[in-house]
């Protein structure tokens, strides 16, 4: 029976670790925290969204194309609900999201652990991983008290976010020993930091609308808001992204949902050296002559309305009150006294509004990180290195992202499943286990 030994206890070293035992393997995990599944706990606001219904190869991002998809393909969202409802997992569907019934992460890494133990995994919590050593036959894993002897070894040491559970980025330095590139991680789904300082106060504002990425080179900044995002030629700033959804404004910039899942764009043009600017529509529903339409025809019905109350009912008064000086509309205008320009210039205010983006939020509240081992050195079939014959990845730690909605978790099973099996399969000649919860 070959020998197979996970570094890394997180979702996808787990599921390495399962799929390496269906498959015939002895297998360990080395997991320096004290104990496995972490960072499974806060996943979905602690709900743990493990997958999506949608699926499609530009959910899974990276610098080498369909890489991912390749992965996912083998065992995607299907199997993977299949392989949980197996485990005990009952799953929950809403609007393409899948969630465990019982609403709670702690269920999913139960079932996992529980699994672990019926399977006989070692594990081996509370130890550093200080260096992995090829040898003529397998590997010796060096740990800070002691070492290992394995036949394949599976990297599943995850990436620099939300270090506090676990992951830390010590997983690139081990690959980085072993001749691989690292694709310098950057925070991904974060917030990001802007520079005017109005924010304080319009902290704490939740608003639905569109946020949108643009970025051009550092002599290009322009202060202020409300500036067109055009480059000194006039053409318009290269747009990166857009997403939709409820913004959340705070003391340091912008957060949310569609925030998330812009911002490893703007991570990685600050990373680059140039100018990030976040374009946001407030009333996405309606064109820009369409909301001048309707404020005209608001402006009319109540002229004697002040300006400071003129959009009450349709936007927070703390955002209201920012566009009103945005706009160099004074707030005791009479409503019926706004001129065609004012009106205008509050249209522009709600539906272009213009931030300067200065950086990311740390890796510490990052959900995950864009960058990570060169996928370009790993084979696209089984995950093993094509430097390190017997050296497999999965998870985080490889230059794999997505967007929030279980991508990131649907990424860590397939890689997790596909190493794991790959490893056993090399590992042993031994025939697949049987029985129950088998593969």
């Amino acid at each position: 029976m070959g020998h197979v030994i996970v570094i890394g206890g997180g979702a996808s070293g787990m599921m390495a670790a399962i799929s390496a035992s269906y498959h015939g393997a002895e297998v360990t995990i080395v997991e320096h925290m004290e104990r496995i599944g972490k960072k499974l706990l806060s996943t979905g606001n602690g709900k743990c969204n493990f997958t999506n219904a949608r699926q499609s190869p530009e959910f899974y991002l990276s610098e080498n194309g369909d890489f991912a998809w390749k992965i996912v393909s083998r065992f995607g969202q299907k199997e993977t609900c299949a392989l949980f409802q197996e485990l005990g997992v009952y799953p929950k569907e809403r609007n393409g999201y899948y969630y465990p019934y019982s609403g709670q992460a702690s269920s999913v890494l139960d079932a996992l652990r529980m699994e672990l133990a019926r399977l006989g995994v070692g594990i081996r919590t509370g130890q550093e991983c200080v260096g992995v050593i090829p040898k003529k036959s397998g590997f010796c894993v060096k740990l800070a008290d002691g070492e290992l002897v394995g036949d394949k070894v599976v990297l599943a040491a995850g990436s620099k976010a939300a270090a506090k559970t676990g992951s830390d980025g010590s997983g690139y330095r081990l690959a980085k020993a072993l001749g691989h590139h690292v694709i310098t991680p950057l925070p991904a789904l974060v917030q990001l930091k802007c520079a005017e300082d109005f924010y304080k106060g319009i902290a704490g504002v939740r608003i639905q609308g569109t946020v949108s990425i643009y970025a051009g080179s550092r002599n290009e900044t322009k202060k202020g808001l409300c500036q067109n995002v055009l480059d000194k030629g006039g053409r318009e700033k290269r747009f990166l992204a857009s997403d939709q959804g409820e913004i959340q404004l705070t003391t340091y910039g912008i957060s949310g949902i569609p925030v998330f899942q812009v911002s490893r764009y703007a991570a990685k043009a600050l990373h680059e050296g140039e100018n990030v600017m976040a374009r946001m529509d407030f009333m996405p529903e309606l064109s820009q002559e369409g909301l001048l339409d309707a404020l005209a025809r608001r402006a009319l019905a109540r002229p004697q309305k002040k300006a400071e109350d003129f959009l009450t009912g349709m936007f927070p008064g703390k955002l209201n009150a920012l566009w009103l000086r945005l706009s160099g509309i004074e707030r005791m205008t009479a409503a019926g006294a706004l001129s065609p320009t004012a009106l205008r210039a509050l249209v522009r205010a709600i539906k272009q509004f213009e931030t300067r983006v200065v950086a990311t939020n740390s890796y510490g509240q990052a959900q995950v990180c864009r960058g990570g081992v060169d996928t370009r050195e790993v084979d696209a079939g089984t995950l093993e290195s094509q430097k390190v014959p017997g050296l497999y990845f999965a998870g985080e730690i490889l230059d794999v992202d997505g967007p929030c909605g279980g991508y990131n978790l649907q990424w860590a099973w397939s890689s997790g499943y596909v190493a794991g099996k790959e490893a056993a399969n090399h590992a042993s000649s031994e025939s697949v286990k049987h029985g129950t919860g088998t593969r």
